[in-house]
């Protein structure tokens, strides 16, 4: 693989922490998590996606969800401490995470973000994120992603 490598790939290697890449074709512009899974051939319960929230004191928030799942703002509130969350607009993603919608990582954003990670994911060997490029995804143990990105496990996820 000719490019270089991102933020998030340049700090797990500096942590040693063990990851696989995975590459996906983008240029049909299918870039949600589901059409990703899909396109990497795996189990969407083992896909996750990086969200941006902001909660009522202003504080920045990530959280870690499966692609077919929905975050749940009064959970992700109770799990940041907060009175409300709400989602943070798609154009100040970038600004404030140094990464691009679809390319969001939750590894080596501009800054260290409280982080919470969907309980569920920690019932699985490994999870795949963003590696911080649309077209790029790592494979890694949930547990080595909590500890790089100081994140705790909560229960975030809307019931079905």
């Amino acid at each position: 693989m000719a490019q270089g490598k991102t933020n998030a790939m340049r700090i797990l290697d500096s942590r040693k922490v063990s990851y696989e890449l995975i590459t996906y074709d983008n240029q049909d512009g299918k870039i949600d998590g589901l059409s990703v899974a899909e396109k990497i051939n795996r189990d969407p319960k083992s896909v996750y996606k990086t969200l941006v929230a902001c909660g009522g004191s202003k504080q920045v928030y990530v959280y870690i969800i499966p692609v077919g799942d929905e975050l749940d703002l009064k959970k992700a509130a109770k799990a940041a401490g907060e009175k409300k969350m709400e989602m943070i607009p798609v154009k100040d993603i970038q600004k404030l995470t140094g990464y691009i919608r679809g390319g969001c990582s939750p590894v080596g954003m501009k800054k260290q973000y409280p982080a919470f990670i969907a309980v569920q994911a920690l019932k699985l060997e490994r999870i795949i994120v963003s590696g911080g490029k649309i077209g790029l995804q790592m494979e890694m143990n949930p547990y080595d992603l909590i500890q790089v990105i100081q994140g705790k496990e909560a229960d975030i996820c809307k019931m079905e």
